[in-house]
């Protein structure tokens, strides 16, 4: 005969609850497309776009306080390949790396034994991808080898450190938040620790400044709103460290590179946003709040548009849209932010408050919100076509959707996900400040945030718990796996084990719940015991609970209800008939559970209980057969001999059938017994059959043994523990005992495993938890706070013959194997309920393989496809969607960063346009006149910022080198008498007014320039030599002298396409040296040339076969490189290597 089996799985999992406040920063949203949370010592991984929980890390002794996601800036292969790693830091300063798909620490690292700052992965650089940044309390900054736990090396500073950020356009650029102020690091290398202190500036608090408390002239207008705040923070950052009167250093909340454009950084305070121009060193914009406004938690800057995520302490999110005022005629200019979007506030209580933001750094347009009692709001930015009501008032610039789907130009019927990305849904017009043409097919977009996922965590604890019966061969075709979890506010949660989701939440009690125990699988009875009112009664509930239906009776109605005592224990009977209750000081209560009576009322002199146990043995089996023989010889009885034979059978099957309905079985009465112990230790024994009870036999107490406070009982064996850590094995066969001491202390509960011959025993001490195998008297595994867990354990309980769940004092409850390791498990062998899309679970070649499948069928007419979205998945069957527009959908869709950018850049070599251009985020890869265009956008602001003769003499400078000569002629005229640069100044105004162009003076001027370069004025020299149109001069002495990116600028700005490609060439020779490193870079700068042929030769050098496929074929379809002997090597080999490699 063939078993039958049952595929019931019950993996180890936690199920969160509310959040520690050292939680409050630890959340990342990585480009793997998953969110990774801290959970006090636990860390979960979210699945955003199914809303489910897919992996639980568990290791960390102190709470979590720092993760972070691995970049994937680097190219995948079958050595390298797509990994979920990550990081993550916690109060006693450990840090871990995590494979997070088997769930297990790559590695651990440990330097200091305070709580991680910040941590941050190294990935603007081709050396290696496992370089981890940290900060280690109080001054320290340490560079990590995340592969191997190496440390590279380690650098102090004066101040305390409080976090950091990137510059994202230059990788050697750092920015340290102090407690002081701010930190500028220009010398960050990945191979030693910067050689300098790093520029230290302070912070003038918007509140404390100056500016502040200086009076209004009496004529002018009271300025209002914005232009109010933005006068408060006229000098900003400072060299001196201001008085203590004139600063609060707290106030700053947080620093962050912006990485839409270069050289700004925004500081964020609870009522302002102030935006920086480093190079200025000035307020150049303020997003503020009222007076009556929320003040801001958190701000996330974007990098696909110039964008501001904003959290405040309500709980609302709001995305704010930098507005373009390039008007002329303006006479004040700032950057101005304006608010496009908010979705709804959270009801915030003292327990309830949000803590941070993420959001999905591939896309742009997804948020989730963390809140501290454990729950994750899942955002998605929509937009609609429509346009906004007219409010002339407001200033609001339209928002319009862009003219192209993935780069390219958006064909007539072709197909589009206009809410793939935030650069999808807002074009550029608004950023470049054009109008769009009248011809444009561009519609204006309103944009609305929509709730599209919630996960909600478990209540404050204590908590009460309760596995439901287990799994036999009578219930298997409708047995769900149910925890029944109490909580302090009343409710009830039920639990699927299989999937970890809530099953059905019910209000049970309006007290705390102190025990539940089930009835069969659909329903339980669960009392509850409020605290004590200004009388000394409490309020004792005992409800039954039907979980079809939701109905909620008490058990039994108008009983139980205030007594000057606590109602202590609940326990049913094996057959559940019988129900015993137990008082704290009242003799215990006995009920039928099927009528609801109560049978008995011990008397007053009754033993106080201590501990009770049912007799898992009863007599209902020989009942029934009793029975069914009595039935069946009176129904032969009424049927005559000639009748017997027909009817026979029929009668058997009524009687089979009556026998199965619950009035039959109500109508049997069967014999069971329990145990109890009294203060003594003395054990008694009770039988209970029908309305009788019986008193058994006394057992007196054993001497080894104090008070006891638990028995369980299976089979034969009987165990008991008391409250100094005893267990006292008994078995009733052989009549034999055996106590063990555990040294553990009070024996909180014990329970058996299911299961026929299952003697595993779970016990629950004060400090932890044992399992004990009672046929061979030996522990099997042990947990003990301070030694492999950091939480107490509240409720113990199986929940399978191999598993146990274990609630307890973090707001968690877990489920573990029997040995009581780490609750993680290997994703991949998970049966989830929703099916996600993660590539990075696949098997290297797997993924590789998908990623093949996604971007190129050349076997096929038509691209054929049976997997993800409907919608991405019509799109990618699109015949009108080009190769590169395929290669930039499948790079968001991997995640793949690297990637993305590359394929980006391709589409700026290959078709330049005024309507299709790389934007203001991608730097020199930019188009020259939008770059030129933003470049004079910015001068003119700084211009308009000036509060000092260093800020004026910048932005002169900076005017000599845009080759706007008039303009900078005025403001050197500007300098007053008595500055000491006065008699220069204006010297220089003479010159660049009255300089010629003939050979002489160009001369003369390029000779001096020559000199004051070689004896170390690099600057002055290079203005010189633009003055005279020798702008291509000055930038081969600008990286003679190894100031690459401001060669760079300068070509892009005042060299024609020739010259600026030569000096963009160079560069990229550069980023190609061993010393430098940065291939992926160089490689970006050729590509924004059209040096195709040379990518392609990178590419295949590189070793990066399948991307220099792909690129050759999509270059040699849109015919920007020709089909010669050169290519057609090149194709070859690159076909070749790839084919191998797969």
């Amino acid at each position: 005969m063939i078993p039958y089996t049952v595929n019931i799985k019950l993996a180890a999992r936690t199920l969160t609850g509310t959040l520690n406040l050292q939680n409050k920063t630890a959340v990342d949203w990585g480009w793997q497309g998953l969110i990774a949370q801290g959970c006090h010592s636990s860390i979960l991984i979210i699945d955003p776009r199914t809303a489910q929980t897919i992996q639980v890390l568990e290791k960390h002794k102190a709470n979590v306080v720092k993760v972070k996601w691995s970049r994937e800036n680097y190219y995948h292969n079958l050595s390298s390949p797509y990994c979920l790693r990550l990081a993550s830091g916690d109060a006693s300063g450990k840090i871990i790396v995590w494979d997070v798909v088997s769930g297990t620490a790559h590695c651990e690292i440990q330097e200091h034994s305070k709580p991680i700052q910040d941590l941050e992965w190294l990935w603007n650089q081709d050396a290696s991808r496992d370089l981890l940044l940290a900060i280690h309390p109080p001054n320290y900054i340490v560079l990590w080898n995340g592969d191997t736990g190496t440390k590279l090396w380690k650098k102090s500073y004066a101040e305390n450190i409080l976090s950091f950020s990137f510059d994202p356009f230059d990788p050697s650029n750092m920015a340290l938040l102090t407690s002081e102020g701010i930190v500028f690091i220009t010398d960050f290398s990945h191979s030693k620790p910067p050689g300098s202190a790093g520029k230290k500036v302070y912070i003038a608090s918007p509140h404390a400044s100056p500016a502040h408390t200086k009076p209004a002239p009496a004529a002018a207008p009271a300025p209002t709103g914005a232009k109010k705040a933005l006068n408060k923070v006229k000098v900003l950052i400072t060299n001196e460290k201001p008085t203590a009167e004139a600063v609060t250093l707290n106030d700053c909340l947080q620093l962050s590179y912006l990485p839409s454009k270069r050289n700004h950084m925004l500081l964020l305070y609870p009522r302002e946003i102030l935006i920086l121009d480093l190079e200025l060193s000035q307020t150049v914009g303020v997003v503020a709040i009222e007076r009556s406004g929320v003040p801001f938690i958190q701000v996330i800057p974007c990098a696909q548009r110039d964008a501001l995520y904003c959290l405040h302490e309500n709980g609302c999110i709001t995305l704010r849209v930098c507005r373009s005022t390039t008007a002329p005629e303006e006479s004040v200019q700032e950057l101005v932010y304006d608010l496009r979007s908010q979705c709804d506030a959270i009801r915030v209580t003292k327990t309830v408050r949000p803590y941070r933001m993420v959001i999905c750094p591939v896309n742009e347009n997804n948020a989730a919100l963390m809140v501290s009692d454990g729950r994750v709001m899942l955002w998605e930015l929509k937009a609609h076509t429509g346009k906004a009501a007219a409010n002339p008032s407001s200033g609001l610039s339209p928002l319009y959707s862009p003219v192209s789907f993935c780069g390219a130009p958006l064909g007539p019927t072709q197909k589009r996900i206009q809410d793939l990305s935030l650069n999808s849904m807002i074009g550029q017009t608004l950023i470049a400040g054009e109008a769009p043409p009248p011809s444009s097919n561009q519609q204006e977009v309103q944009l609305k945030f929509l709730l599209t996922g919630l996960l909600s965590g478990l209540p404050l604890p204590p908590f009460a718990i309760r596995m439901c019966p287990p799994l036999t061969t009578k219930n298997i075709n409708y047995y769900q796996p149910l925890l029944a979890v109490g909580t302090s506010n009343g409710s009830v949660l039920v639990y699927n084990l299989t999937s970890g989701l809530l099953h059905k939440e019910l209000s049970v009690h309006s007290c705390e719940v102190r025990g539940i125990e089930w009835v069969s699988l659909t329903s339980f009875l669960s009392f509850a015991t409020s605290a004590p009112n200004n009388m000394g009664l409490v309020r004792n509930e005992l409800q039954h609970v039907d979980l079809p239906t939701g109905e909620i009776s008490h058990v039994p109605e108008g009983a139980l209800l205030y007594w000057p005592l606590f109602l202590k224990f609940l326990f049913d009977s094996g057959l559940l008939q019988y129900l015993v209750v137990v008082f704290r000081d009242k003799p215990l209560e006995l009920w039928d559970i099927r009528t609801g009576t109560l049978l008995r009322e011990m008397a007053k002199n009754f033993p106080t209980v201590t501990a009770l146990e049912w007799s898992p043995s009863h007599n209902l089996k020989s009942l029934k057969k009793k029975q069914m023989a009595a039935r069946e010889a009176i129904a032969r009885q009424t049927v005559s001999d000639a009748e017997q034979t027909s009817v026979e059978s029929s009668v058997i099957s009524l009687l089979q059938d009556a026998e199965s309905k619950s009035e039959t079985s109500q109508a049997i009465s069967a014999r069971e017994h329990f145990v109890f112990t009294d203060t003594d230790g003395q054990v008694y024994h009770i039988t209970v059959e029908g309305n009788t009870v019986k008193d058994g036999a006394r057992i007196p107490p054993d001497g080894s043994m104090g008070s006891i406070a638990c028995i369980a009982w299976k089979g034969d064996t009987l165990v008991l523990g008391d409250v100094d850590g005893n267990l006292n094995f008994w078995d009733l066969k052989a009549r034999l005992s055996r106590g063990i001491p555990t040294h553990r202390g009070w024996v909180k509960k014990i329970r058996f495993a299911p299961g026929k011959g299952n003697q595993k025993l779970l016990v629950m001490y004060t400090d932890g938890a044992e399992v004990w195998d009672t046929k061979e008297v030996q522990m099997v595994s042990s947990m003990r706070i301070g030694r492999n867990m950091n939480y107490r354990v509240l409720d113990i309980d199986w929940c399978t013959s191999d598993k146990v769940v274990l609630a307890s004092d973090d707001g968690c409850i877990r489920v573990l194997e029997m040995a009581m390791k780490s609750a993680s498990y290997r994703m991949d062998e998970q049966d989830l309920t929703d099916p996600v899309w993660c590539p990075y679970l696949l098997v290297p070649r797997a993924a590789l393989t998908l990623k093949a499948f996604l971007l190129l069928q050349p076997w096929s007419g038509t691209f054929t496809m049976d997997i993800t979205q409907i919608d991405m998945k019509s799109v990618l069957q699109d015949p009108e969607l080009s190769l590169l527009q395929r290669c930039l959908l499948v790079s968001r869709l991997f995640g793949d960063e690297s990637d993305l950018h590359f394929w980006t850049a391709r589409h700026e070599g290959s078709q330049p346009s005024p309507q299709n251009h790389l934007d203001i985020c991608h730097d020199v890869l930019c188009e020259s006149f939008y770059f030129q265009k933003f470049q004079l956008d910015r001068v003119h602001l700084q211009e308009v910022k000036r509060s000092s003769y260093e800020h004026t003499k910048k932005c002169a400078d900076q005017l000599l080198l845009l080759g706007q000569t008039d303009r900078a002629v005025q403001l050197l005229l500007e300098t007053s008498a008595d500055n000491t640069s006065y008699y220069c100044d204006s010297l220089k105004a003479c010159l660049v007014t009255t300089i010629t162009s003939s050979g002489p003076s160009q001369s003369t001027i390029k000779l001096v320039a020559t000199n004051m370069i070689a004896n170390g004025k690099l600057a002055e020299g290079v203005q010189l030599l633009c003055l005279i149109d020798k702008a291509a001069d000055a930038c081969r002495y600008l990286q003679t002298y190894g100031e690459w990116n401001r060669a760079a600028w300068l070509a892009k700005v005042r060299l024609n396409p020739a010259e600026s490609a030569d000096v963009l060439k160079r560069w990229a020779e550069h980023l190609c040296s061993p010393q430098v490193n940065q291939k992926s870079k160089a490689i970006l700068v050729l590509l924004s040339l059209g040096c195709f042929h040379k990518v392609g030769e990178m590419l295949h050098s590189m070793r990066q076969f399948d991307r220099a496929a792909l690129f050759i074929e999509a270059c040699l379809k849109y015919g920007v490189m020709e089909a010669n002997d050169s290519s057609n090597i090149l194709s070859e080999d690159v076909l070749l290597y790839s084919e191998g490699d797969l």
